[in-house]
């Protein structure tokens, strides 16, 4: 088919590199376009940017695209099949959405209708869901709320982080969009019933609330896992978590926050304790608690805010 891809992260490459690796004809690549990065602060282009470039394929950028009616016409003009998005980052006016003969299929990282939104993946294991998946479905004007075409679910183990079961989704899409266009499934209406919304995050979502119940905790550091992180303060200092695990339960006159004993184990809401993994301060490199623990104290009655 004649296709154009709209994505920007590393979630949407393996489906672009699919695509071209199954025969179709990619006509155009669409994504957001370069920005500063580093320490340099040089403009850098996104990941499927990177991968359009080297597979050869035309790139382009437009900053905005919903009221932009040259964009509509250059757009209309590739004479599409359809177009495939996945994690594009602009929303789409209807004179683009029905630009192509198929109209534009998404690939988004849940199981609608359940986690619509910018982050499907973190919600997910912040609920503490045991399942998730990709559906591809066709595109409306809403949020996420296109009739369904095709779902695989993917459980979600103990030890999975928002890193894994990425990597894991994106797979899976990249595999399910193909199985999309190959099918032509006919396309099912979302029902209202069990719908959720997944906000985009922020770096405030980092820090760490040791009132919250320690399972509640020990799956946001999974969720946040690897952006933005969680973590807390001791004086000045900020220490990220970077794997935790639930523990035996605090004294009942713990305050939550309260340095329990050298593993470290930390107090939590409701009388539960999380215990301190892994951890890393500010420019250092990440280490095991006990190797943490050895160049930076965390005496016990230490109160982590």
């Amino acid at each position: 088919m004649r296709l154009a891809f709209m994505g920007s992260p590393d979630f949407a490459v393996p489906a672009l590199r699919a695509l071209v690796e199954a025969g179709h004809e990619v006509a155009a690549v669409y994504c957001q376009p370069p920005r500063p990065a580093g320490r340099g602060q040089r403009e850098t282009p996104c990941p499927v940017h990177r991968a359009a470039l080297e597979l050869g394929l035309p790139v382009r950028t437009p900053a905005r695209v919903r009221r932009d009616a040259a964009e509509h016409a250059a757009f209309r003009a590739l004479d599409l099949d359809a177009a495939v998005v996945a994690a594009y980052g602009l929303i789409l006016p209807p004179e683009m959405l029905e630009a192509p003969r198929r109209g534009c299929l998404n690939i988004h990282a849940s199981l609608l209708p359940r986690w619509r939104g910018a982050a499907p993946i973190h919600a997910a294991l912040l609920a503490g869901d045991r399942e998730t998946g990709i559906t591809t479905m066709q595109m409306d004007e809403g949020l996420d709320t296109g009739a369904a075409l095709l779902r695989e679910a993917t459980p979600i183990g103990p030890h999975d982080t928002t890193a894994t079961l990425h990597d894991r989704l994106a797979e899976i899409g990249a595999r399910l969009i193909l199985r999309t266009l190959a099918e032509a499934p006919p396309p099912v209406p979302q029902p209202a019933e069990g719908a959720t919304y997944a906000p985009k995050l922020s770096k405030a979502d980092a820090a760490l609330d040791w009132t919250q119940p320690a399972e509640a905790i020990e799956r946001r550091v999974r969720a946040m896992n690897p952006w933005p992180g969680t973590q807390f303060r001791v004086g000045e200092e900020v220490v990220r978590v970077l794997a935790a695990e639930v523990a035996e339960p605090a004294p009942d006159a713990a305050l939550p926050g309260t340095v329990l004993d050298n593993s470290p184990r930390v107090a939590c809401g409701n009388g539960t304790a999380l215990r301190l993994l892994r951890l890393q301060r500010q420019g250092r490199g990440p280490l095991e608690a006990a190797a943490f623990l050895r160049g930076f104290a965390l005496p016990v009655g230490t109160v982590l805010s």
